[in-house]
């Protein structure tokens, strides 16, 4: 087991991945905030072995608290919560644990505004932390690509979405994956304001349309998004799990100078490797980003980038990726053939989102687009179960029930015995092909379905209407299917009595959990064609 290793304040420090000798020296306590007023007062104590980072250096505060750090002209000092605190929150109930270092502010030709001149380096930037209850056992709210392009869509988001999880209980905090609005920056004001109303600590991280476009290097990417949520890479600990975010679009893409490409710079990996010299082996650390790690022979995420991050969690035996951007829902897992350094494979959960397919489709009872993704998912969120190093992920989707996690398509009505290429389609929204899917017909035997390599013709039909209609429907067509990762098919049974039958369908997921669907469907007499004369 790794030990955590503890630095001292000392020349030590001249060794630390920023040249040091060139920049500032950031300097501070971490203290434990007994009256609450976010202010070291002269007989609150500092807090020892808290880990305290620039972004890319970390560090652990000495037996009294106190840090330093090297700081350039942009950095963010942060400190990386401790299991056991909790940090102070701000109106939006976004964490008040960062400094902003840009003495000149960010570029001053953005297109959206960035963070404002900060100044000289202030004598000290102390952090305040207060005791907290967190059980090893907790569940979090995930978000993923809330992304709305206008006032009406980020309307779209509060009824269908935050409307549902308004005053939640029993959910310790969220996190967002990116893609928070949908280029249109002045929209992440409106965007905190609907997390606010939910009532939990929430996280959030940078997507690629989240960005500043009109900059020459990724590193000023984010400054628009520094200026209202702070750091774009920082991490945090809650019960047993670390938790590091990070911001993984590259733009511009450096291989093409323009467009956008999935992958990390040098001092994102660094700050991973530094922050994981502080983490306990035995702990389960969950990585949360916009773009999959599946690379794809490298067109959209920088395998060699992967790889260091792989390397670098070769040690951490329980692990779990987030990240959202596809709308659609995917299990990824990566084993040795994708440089991953252990027997088990690690999981990626690549998200659903809330916006699903863009806020488009018909308009729902709500008033709200029925958003459909393109491999038939509906669109919802996704709730993390934790008990130290197990977890349990599962997804709701916007306006059913919980128990709706299976879709079933097929004909409504066959002819008896009647030849059919007819099918049954049960689309399971968390699954994957290495799941056990079933089927019984009027409580008979369960018989095993086919994983489907093949589109969701129910998400078809959804687009029938559209391409057929010759009447303008409200909202906005849905995009293209795209092949389902989690859809089954079996030929729907004809050769039994006339009348009404009963399908079951019943799927059991990563964690043994037995999730199941229910339809029926007519046999009538066949009908046979007439005679041709």
């Amino acid at each position: 087991m790794k030990n955590k290793i503890k630095y001292v304040l000392s020349s030590a420090l001249l060794s630390l991945s920023a040249a040091a000798g060139a920049q500032e020296m950031a300097r501070g306590t971490v203290f434990l905030d007994s009256n609450g007023n976010g202010k070291l007062d002269r007989k609150e104590s500092g807090i020892p072995n808290v880990a305290v980072s620039n972004g890319v250096d970390v560090i652990l505060t000495n037996s009294q608290g106190k840090y330093e750090l090297p700081v350039a002209d942009d950095n963010i000092i942060f400190v990386i919560k401790p299991s056991g605190y909790s940090v102070a929150l701000d109106e939006h109930q976004l964490a008040k644990s960062y400094y902003i270092h840009k003495p000149k502010g960010s570029p001053a030709d953005l297109q959206y505004p960035g963070v404002s001149p900060t100044g000289p380096l202030p004598q000290s930037i102390d952090f305040a932390l207060n005791k907290a209850t967190e059980k090893d056992s907790f569940r979090m709210l995930v978000f993923g690509d809330p992304q709305a392009y206008t006032a009406q869509e980020m309307t779209f988001f509060n009824r269908a979405i935050v409307d549902e999880v308004v005053g939640i209980k029993g959910v310790a905090f969220g996190l967002s994956l990116g893609d928070l609005v949908g280029d249109d920056l002045s929209l992440h004001p409106s965007y905190k304001a609907a997390i606010a109303r939910i009532g939990l600590p929430w996280y959030n991280l940078k997507g690629n349309h989240d960005m500043n476009y009109n900059v020459a290097a990724d590193s000023l990417s984010d400054e628009t998004f520094e200026k209202n949520f702070g750091p774009a890479n920082y991490s945090f600990n809650y019960g047993n799990v670390h938790f590091i975010v990070l911001d993984n679009v590259r733009y511009p893409n450096p291989r093409k100078g323009n467009g956008y490409l999935g992958g990390f710079r040098k001092e994102q990996l660094d700050f991973v490797e530094n922050d994981l010299k502080h983490v306990d082996t035995s702990t389960l650390v969950v990585l949360a980003f916009h773009i999959p790690l599946d690379h794809r022979n490298g067109d959209t995420f920088r395998p060699e980038d992967r790889q260091r991050l792989f390397d670098l969690l070769k040690e951490y035996p329980h692990t779990l990726s987030l990240s959202a951007h596809m709308h659609t829902q995917t299990q990824h897992f990566y084993d040795a053939k994708e440089g991953w350094k252990q027997a088990k494979a690690h999981h990626e959960y690549n998200a659903g989102t809330t916006s699903g397919d863009w806020y488009s489709g018909e308009l729902d009872q709500r008033g709200v687009p029925t958003a459909t993704m393109r491999d038939g998912t509906p669109h919802g969120y996704a709730f993390i179960d934790f008990n130290k190093q197990d977890y349990r992920i599962s997804y709701k989707v916007s306006g059913k029930d919980s128990t709706y996690q299976i879709n079933l398509f097929h004909p409504k009505v066959v002819g008896q015995g009647k030849r059919t290429r007819a099918a049954i389609f049960a689309n399971f929204f968390m699954g994957h092909h290495g799941n056990k899917v079933e089927y019984a017909i009027d409580g008979g035997s369960w018989q095993k379905m086919m994983p489907a390599r093949t589109i969701d013709p129910a998400y078809s039909a959804i687009l029938y209407p559209w391409d057929n209609l010759e009447t303008l429907l409200p909202g906005r067509r849905p995009t293209d299917a795209m092949v389902s990762a989690h859809l089954w098919r079996i030929g729907l049974p004809v050769d039994l009595a006339v009348g009404e039958h009963t399908i079951t369908v019943r799927a059991t997921d990563d964690y043994g959990v037995v999730h199941q669907a229910n339809s029926t469907y007519k046999i009538e007499p066949t009908k046979n064609y007439p005679d041709l004369k």
